[in-house]
């Protein structure tokens, strides 16, 4: 098994890690170790992203390194080069190789050819289809803001939504921190039975439905996301379709508990998935919820490279 702190997805970090990583979110940056001085960190972006990327870029140069951004066309993950192949050749400048890309197999040829060639270079997942765990530690870190450190097993988080590697990676970090979730989503668009096994084996309590409004009931957070990923657009209608009746609006968040928050990682389109009054109304900490993609950023580099003194070996 490798010693390299890779992150494909957020149950890398496994209980411990989470906490760690999130501890180490919640500090003052100028009181981390520059960890990444002298260091470059390869960034990777097969698609575009706002958040993403600047969030990505700051975390690292807050803890002392160079970002580089690199679109996916100049690198050709599997067309111009196998995933390996280009993990090997930017590992040769890099102490991080960080990811955003269309097919999560890409990121597990990366991790596989380096620790295949005993190059301690992490590999980090800035969204796949099949997960987005940095989302789900600024999802972790904002509720930590809003309801304490200590008690988050007290609170339920209700996604409303598609199952999709924003809920996956969300349940899973709920899971890991002992926090109750639940999802609502149509027929065909709920959890897997394999996600629903793999996120209750780390002992979290997770309830799936059909009825948002059963899912909302009491609930300290609501969440949701978008119908229609990335790469998605030609299902858009159809979507919209299966959808209907599942908008987090006024009247599906007054089911929720009065101090609830509303969650949403961006973008957000107003009248679909949710409602203007809510995503730009008083409960919603969505804002909160993008800036801390930097300081998660940050706290999972810190954490990454901390404990692994072989960053940066070349191959």
């Amino acid at each position: 098994m490798s010693a390299t702190r890779h992150v494909l997805e957020v149950d890398d970090l496994g209980p411990t890690g989470l906490a760690e990583v999130l501890d180490l979110a919640s500090v003052p940056p100028d009181t981390l170790p520059r960890v990444l001085e002298g260091r470059g960190v390869a960034l990777v972006f097969e698609k575009p992203s706002n958040r993403t990327r600047n969030s990505s870029e700051m975390a690292t140069v807050a803890l002392g390194g160079h970002p580089v951004y690199i679109r996916g066309g100049e690198v050709g993950l599997g067309v111009r080069e196998p995933a390996g192949d280009v993990a090997r050749t930017l590992a040769c400048y890099h102490s991080v190789l960080c990811a955003r890309v269309m097919d999560h197999a890409s990121l597990e040829g990366m991790r596989d050819a380096l620790d295949a060639a005993g190059v301690g270079v992490p590999v980090v997942n800035l969204l796949s289809d099949r997960a987005h765990p940095c989302q789900a530690l600024a999802d972790l870190l904002t509720l930590r803001q809003v309801f304490g450190p200590d008690h988050l097993d007290r609170r339920t988080v209700a996604y409303v939504g598609d199952a999709n590697n924003v809920w996956r990676s969300l349940a899973l970090a709920c899971s890991m921190a002992g926090v109750p979730s639940r999802i609502a989503a149509p027929a065909g668009f709920g959890p897997t039975e394999a996600d629903q096994e793999l996120v209750r084996s780390f002992g979290g309590s997770l309830e799936v439905t059909d009825d948002p409004h059963r899912a909302v009931a009491g609930v300290d957070a609501v969440y949701t996301d978008v119908w229609a990923s990335m790469g998605q657009e030609d299902e858009s209608a159809a979507r919209r379709e299966a959808f209907a009746g599942y908008t987090v609006d006024e009247a599906l968040v007054a089911g929720a508990d009065p101090g609830a928050v509303v969650l949403h990682c961006l973008p957000a389109h107003r009248g679909e998935e949710i409602s203007a009054g809510v995503v730009d109304g008083p409960q919603s900490v969505v804002w909160r919820q993008a800036a801390n993609r930097m300081h998660a950023m940050r706290g999972l580099l810190a954490w990454i490279l901390a404990a692994d003194d072989r960053a940066g070996v070349r191959p």
